[in-house]
């Protein structure tokens, strides 16, 4: 069995700016109004055609750029993403063709704000397998394409990223634990959907855009990821005490708050990228990872635990020790 390390990092954050003044002149909002619920100062949109693989690609391009490295012998890419390019062909084809790389297996993963999550895990168990020997996992998203600027209490939440990881074997061991499940019960409370208008029988507003019963989806957060945060430790033999950072989907600024609180953890040492970016689905924790990195927070050594949770309603996390 093969240990696995995160090599490099990088992300990337489209060009037009979108703070909180642009939503108050197209909504009834403020900017009181919405950095006291969710945290936001400013969030970036994607181009009218810039698309998810376009982000994905710089992403990688930033990684490789800032560590130095090749990524032409990566054989696998894993994307996880909500807001393809297009239904078929996926994003992790485009992203290998825009990259070049020929000898190269490609795979979407669709579990919304828990995509990059599962993407840790398939790869730290692709690395562990022997199969593979070094992956790109990449979160990505352009969900201003598909946010209705009618509804004032969630178009002011999401914006566009995307965030990217390397992993490759290690001599020592790195990924300690993780945690994968779902509450599909609840698959009705946050839904994109074009076609099929049910879910779970309920009737739901299948016009392509982002729904959520944000009051439902806040109380299962908070409840929730407390508890499989502390089974993910117990899988590991560790305690929070023993974690240096923790890096939640960045959601909301407010559930982070109370997430951090039920596990009598910090708040100064959870990383975000929900108050400079807003919430961007499968990107937020590399984004936030990223950040911690290039500020000089993150260092050698340090444990942490990062934790996606969603749409679906789906979760994975891992603990990993940072080893660059």
């Amino acid at each position: 069995m093969s240990y696995a390390r995160i090599t490099a990092i990088g992300s990337y954050a489209p060009e037009r700016l979108a703070d909180n003044a642009y939503f108050e002149s197209i909504v009834e909002t403020s900017d009181e109004w919405i950095q006291s619920r969710t945290g936001i100062k400013k969030r970036y949109f994607s181009a009218e055609n810039e698309y998810t693989s376009d982000l994905c690609v710089a992403a990688a391009k930033n990684l490789a750029e800032g560590y130095g490295k090749d990524l032409s012998d990566v054989d696998m890419i894993l994307v996880a993403s909500v807001t393809p390019d297009q239904i078929m062909p996926s994003i992790a084809t485009q992203v290998q063709f825009k990259l070049g790389l020929e000898n190269t297996g490609a795979l979407d993963v669709n579990a919304a704000c828990a995509g990059f999550g599962y993407g840790m895990v398939l790869a730290q168990g692709l690395i562990a397998a022997g199969s593979h020997k070094k992956i790109l996992v990449i979160g990505g998203e352009t969900l201003s394409k598909v946010t209705d600027y009618s509804d004032r209490t969630t178009c002011v939440l999401f914006g566009d990223a995307a965030g990217a990881v390397l992993i490759e074997p290690s001599d020592t061991q790195c990924f300690f634990s993780n945690i994968t499940g779902a509450e599909g019960s609840g698959g009705q409370d946050l839904y994109m959907t074009s076609k099929h208008d049910c879910i779970n029988g309920e009737t739901v507003n299948a016009n392509g855009m982002i729904h959520q019963n944000g009051r439902r989806v806040f109380k299962w957060a908070v409840t929730t990821m407390p508890v499989k945060i502390r089974e993910m430790l117990a899988k590991a033999n560790m305690d929070i005490k023993d974690i240096d950072w923790l890096i939640p989907h960045s959601a909301n600024m407010r559930i982070l708050e109370v997430i951090a609180n039920n596990l009598e953890f910090p708040m100064e040492r959870v990383l975000e990228s929900i108050v400079n970016f807003g919430n961007t689905s499968s990107a937020t924790i590399p984004m936030a990872l990223h950040q911690g990195v290039k500020n000089g927070q993150v260092k050698k050594g340090d444990k942490m635990v990062l934790m996606g949770f969603g749409g679906g309603l789906a979760y994975a996390g891992v603990v990993l020790q940072w080893d660059l």
